[in-house]
């Protein structure tokens, strides 16, 4: 297969937050709604206005934004630098997979919210959607190899791949992966 057949685009992931509609409220007020501060790259998915304070054992950070759409259950995703600042162990996991994951206090205009799982850091994974797993002879569930070319060449292994009609290809690692790779959002990566 050519090379230019496996090129993925390239998302840096910063630290964020996936509410839930309770955790919301709590955090924001009653039956308030999730105000769209941009698009992101994924069909329906958005930045938020909204931004909470992360409050760990050893130490804090401010201006954590939320994504939405609200979801069914609140999803923190840090690095493993921000687990370092916050004083967690925050498991490595897939996106949703959430028991035993490490705990957390989010803070915001109108409340706070102890959460006794739900933070992780984000294995790295890439959107596809189903006519790109077709050309990349991929699955739901499959894990590849991928290149990242550049000043910092390596090879991140085990990669996610998650396939649906309503994705748009792109591979997102956080932000530790990317400055040890001196990666951004304008890079491109490849399926070996």
């Amino acid at each position: 297969m050519q090379e230019s057949k496996h090129k993925i685009p390239l998302g840096v992931s910063n630290r964020h937050v996936h509410l839930s509609q309770q955790d919301l409220e709590k955090l924001f007020g009653y039956q308030v709604e999730l105000t769209k501060y941009k698009d992101l790259s994924q069909p329906g998915q958005f930045a938020c206005q909204e931004q909470v304070t992360l409050v760990g054992p050893k130490g804090v950070i401010e201006k954590v934004r939320v994504l939405g759409p609200v979801r069914k259950e609140t999803q923190v995703e840090v690095s493993v630098a921000d687990c370092f600042k916050l004083g967690i162990k925050a498991p490595i996991r897939d996106s949703g997979d959430l028991e035993g994951s490490a705990s957390i206090t989010l803070v915001g205009p109108k409340g706070s919210v102890t959460l006794i799982q739900g933070v992780i850091i984000a294995n790295r994974h890439i959107h596809m959607h189903t006519s790109d797993a077709a050309r990349f002879e991929l699955k739901d569930g499959d894990r590849v190899s991928v290149k990242a070319s550049g000043l910092r060449e390596l090879v991140f292994h085990q990669v996610l791949v998650r396939v649906s009609d309503k994705y748009k290809l792109e591979m997102h690692i956080d932000t530790d992966e990317a400055n040890a790779a001196c990666l951004n959002n304008n890079n491109y990566v490849t399926i070996i």
